[in-house]
């Protein structure tokens, strides 16, 4: 098989080509065996008439006609390979040659991943939250326990957001009650935003004895509306405990008020050191695909909202869910969720060209040590050998696919190294607390030791992957 490549405008590329007639034939053979076994003639059993006699009664037409829509994907793909196409969309295919005889051509016009240029990379200032915990931390976390263990006492006013109404309520549309809407002595949160806008709008400045009728429109149902009668029984505030040391001793496990705000501190400062190297690179992943400024293709969008698609299915799978039956007990449709995912889908794609921009721009390759790494490593999860994997990886194309990972990963680094990383106040960050904590050694009992490993422990992907997200 001979191949040319020809770049064209708007990001697309030409290959030509040629399959000798010798290779060629070889699935026009196989292509009336197939044949054979779906065409009855007398005296032959079911695929066992001989290819001439099928030819004779068929046309040498028939078998190459066969062949091409079974051969020609594979014909097509290997030229992909051996020009190290990206593709990015389906191709359009002209046979210019071998209908009835001879050499089979045809010509493919493919679109490819278009390259992005991008400026300011070297110098950009990414936000993330400070890592040490501030009081006003502290003290929302306090308020929380606090209003875990409030009371609740008779306003003696009208309600506002916050307070706890006890109401009987009835929704009713056209007349008939509507399920989930109707009931009495029901306590609810002004201001919670349940249902309808229209059920905090009138009950708030409500006062004990109040009955309030309203109409709004159905959340679920197009021209459908609401009518609503609630009766207000009574209008209660929160009072929070005083964050003294006997709250600390009830709520906690701690004896002094002073003890549970520590362990507050301490708490809040490690979850966000554990998370904060993350999103610093994800910061970075998200500023540089700002700098894209292209149009992103269509197709490399919908390619991406695919692969996400995909990945839910197999992993709802690999846990013994359907994803068609789950879809439809969540009410959902494909169509919805592509449209859910596309805006996603396009910064993934911008930090894709972004980071691969990054790379041009600063020589990175998806070659060297890290290449052999990655190889070695994949080798010994799979028990092969690194050469071998290296050819099969070559042979199907995915070896384009691991070298733009490679130096995409490369890009990220080389732009987080040179971030300046600060606070919402400006404050700069200190690096080292980007990493994650040393774990600590803990003594390990003798029963722990016999603990198995369960396959859904092995082969975790990293969640720090460029795209922001999801790993390609």
């Amino acid at each position: 098989m001979e191949t040319t490549l020809e770049t064209l405008e708007g990001d697309r590329v030409k290959l030509a080509v040629t399959v000798d007639e010798t290779e060629f034939d070889v699935a026009v053979e196989a292509a009336f065996k197939r044949i054979a076994k779906e065409v009855r003639l007398p005296g032959f059993r079911p695929g066992k008439a001989p290819r001439k006699l099928l030819e004779t009664r068929l046309g040498p037409g028939a078998g190459r006609h066969e062949a091409l829509q079974e051969a020609l994907p594979g014909y097509y793909g290997r030229a992909l390979v051996e020009h190290e196409v990206d593709a990015i969309g389906q191709p359009e295919i002209e046979i210019t040659g071998g209908h009835e005889e001879g050499p089979l051509t045809f010509d493919a016009v493919v679109p490819i991943r278009p390259r992005a240029t991008v400026a300011g990379h070297s110098s950009l200032r990414l936000e993330i939250e400070a890592i040490e915990a501030s009081d006003a931390d502290v003290a929302e976390q306090l308020e929380t326990i606090q209003r875990q263990h409030a009371t609740l006492v008779e306003a003696g006013r009208p309600a506002v957001d916050g307070d706890q109404v006890t109401i009987d309520i009835e929704g009713t549309v056209d007349g008939e009650p509507v399920e989930g809407l109707t009931t009495s002595d029901y306590l609810y949160e002004v201001g919670a935003g349940a249902v309808v806008p229209e059920i905090d709008e009138n009950l708030r400045g409500a006062s004990a004895g109040d009955t309030l009728e309203f109409d709004a429109d159905h959340p679920e149902e197009d021209d459908a509306i609401l009518s609503f009668r609630i009766k207000v029984a009574a209008v209660q505030e929160r009072v929070l405990p005083e964050a003294d040391d006997a709250f600390a001793a009830e709520s906690s496990e701690f004896k002094t008020i002073d003890e549970l705000t520590t362990d507050l501190r301490e708490r809040i400062t490690t979850n966000r050191r554990s998370q904060a190297g993350m999103v610093a690179r994800d910061r970075a992943a998200q500023a540089v695909a700002g700098l894209v400024e292209l149009d992103i293709p269509t197709a490399l969008i919908e390619g991406e909202i695919d692969n996400r698609i995909n990945d839910m299915a197999m992993r709802m799978s690999s846990q013994g869910i359907d994803f068609s039956a789950y879809m439809e007990a969540m009410g959902g449709d494909l169509s919805g969720m592509r449209d859910e995912l596309r805006e996603g889908a396009e910064i993934a794609a911008r930090v894709d060209l972004g980071l691969r921009a990054v790379a041009d721009a600063e020589g990175l390759t998806g070659d060297g040590d890290t290449l052999e790494e990655y190889l070695e490593a994949l080798a010994e999860q799979t028990g092969g050998d690194v050469e071998g994997i290296r050819e099969a990886l070559a042979t199907s194309g995915r070896m384009l696919e691991v070298k733009a990972d490679i130096r995409k990963q490369a890009a990220l680094d080389w732009v987080f190294e040179r971030s300046e990383i600060v606070d919402g106040d400006g404050n700069p960050i200190d690096r080292e607390l980007l990493q994650p904590p040393e774990p600590v050694d803990e003594p390990v009992e003798e029963s722990e030791l016999a603990i198995p490993v369960t396959d859904d422990e092995v082969g975790e992907t990293d969640s720090s992957a460029p795209d922001g997200g999801e790993k390609e």
